[in-house]
């Protein structure tokens, strides 16, 4: 009893230490993290969190550049504007755009394709700026531990560990990550807060209110199935279009909308349009299992865009499960040649070397995956792979830390363990 009234006297004490001002609104908010521990875990985590969700989108590099210009003159009227901003659009097709604690923040090229000019960019924007700026994120983990990456997170969302399988171990690898789920104040707030950040920036607030407008017709239209995410992060209300439209009227209403240079900016993208829905057909048919169907489409859209990696990478996944093995570790090759940066492009390849018993490229593959990002299934292989080439104790330690995912490929990874342990 009195080790328990201690604990409850401690936590009493560290929650009413933990209280900090929120740098955008000026009220008091509990938080037991520092900001430049925040600063630090998005520094961590952003890389992570983009690996995980299809890596930076490199078929027009100048789209990220775009981007990255509107957010910076952003980020410069916010409240906060020391923090180490960065913005990235992500090859992702899901309509959404999240921000990680001190002020990592990424928009997926799906969300820019439903964007009107540049001051809904801005409107996108400045709104995760605000998460950033008022430490929404660490007010959220200060009320619930929830913050999980790396292997842990991974192992949880990953079944699969067949050569055979890398068509549903593509769909997985990666799956979570840590996006913050901020309440109706947070929203309401990033939304007020984001629109005076877009007058300061010489925006137009008004593409404020069309931004949730448009996201509110979206929901209740037959669109908003493939929404979810976005919906889900930031549900659209039209409490929200008329808090909107209150706070517009306080605003400027002089401030640019830059329509022409936006269009322009995500031309590429609507150009591709086609050879992304080709693809999206593609893993549709996959979830079918028609991997025939799948593959001609998947081929399609290398035609109709042969730039773009994820084409070949599907396709190599495919070929794998007819296990084509040296056709597959072609179109992983090609993948790894169109973007080098993700880290299932190398992981695929080093796998396919490993069947085709090629274990000096499946080691340097699989090694090299683990720069961009660390995965049970990279440290699974590679213990079959120093297996197989007699080094038992280097296999040892990566089954090892593959066990510590736990999940099927965890049980496997045991059981090699196990093996190599009743033979020495």
């Amino acid at each position: 009893m009195i080790s328990r009234a201690l604990t409850a006297a401690g936590l009493a004490v560290t929650l009413l230490s933990g209280c900090a001002v929120n740098p955008v609104t000026g009220k008091q908010e509990l938080s037991l993290i520092s900001q430049g521990q925040e600063v630090a875990l998005g520094e961590k985590q952003y890389p992570i969190t983009q690996q995980q969700q299809g890596g930076e989108y490199v078929v027009d590099k100048s789209l990220q550049d775009y981007v990255s210009r509107v957010g910076q003159k952003l980020a410069r009227v916010s409240d906060q504007p020391q923090l180490p901003y960065e913005f990235v659009v992500l090859n992702n097709g899901t309509p959404n755009a999240w921000a990680l604690p001190g002020g990592k923040i990424a928009v997926n090229r799906g969300l820019l394709t439903l964007l009107e000019d540049e001051a809904e960019l801005a409107a996108v924007l400045g709104h995760e700026i605000v998460h950033a700026a008022a430490r929404h994120s660490a007010a959220a983990m200060s009320q619930q531990q929830v913050l999980g990456a790396g292997l842990a997170v991974l192992g949880a969302a990953t079944q699969s560990t067949g050569y055979g399988d890398l068509v549903s171990l593509g769909g997985q690898l990666g799956g979570s990550a840590y996006i913050a789920r901020h309440g109706r104040g947070d929203e309401l707030e990033a939304d007020k807060y984001g629109m005076r950040y877009m007058a300061a920036a010489g925006y137009n607030p008004q593409g404020a209110v069309e931004l949730q407008r448009k996201f509110v017709k979206l929901s209740e239209g037959s669109q908003s199935g493939g929404l979810a995410a976005l919906f889900a992060s930031h549900p659209p209300s039209q409490a929200r279009v008329d808090a909107n439209i209150a706070h517009a009227k306080k605003l400027s209403s002089d401030g640019a909308t830059n329509r022409a240079a936006y269009q322009q900016a995500i031309a590429q993208l609507k150009r591709d349009a086609d050879a992304y829905a080709t693809y999206d057909k593609a893993l549709a048919a996959v979830k079918e299992k028609q991997y025939d169907r799948a593959l001609n489409l998947t081929r399609q859209a290398q035609r109709q865009q042969p730039r773009e990696a994820a084409f070949f990478q599907l396709e190599g996944d495919l070929l794998a499960q007819k296990e084509q093995y040296q056709a597959a570790h072609g179109a992983y090759d090609k993948a790894v040649q169109k973007n080098p940066g993700l880290f299932s492009h190398w992981l695929k390849r080093g796998l396919m070397s490993a069947q085709l018993n090629n274990y000096t490229d499946a080691e340097r593959d699989l090694t090299r995956s683990m720069r961009y990002l660390e995965t049970p299934h990279a440290h699974y292989f590679l213990g079959q792979v120093y297996e197989k080439q007699g080094n038992v104790q280097t296999a040892y330690g990566h089954y090892q830390t593959a066990a510590k995912a736990g999940g099927e490929i965890g049980t496997k990874a045991q059981a090699r363990m196990q093996a190599l342990g009743n033979k020495g």
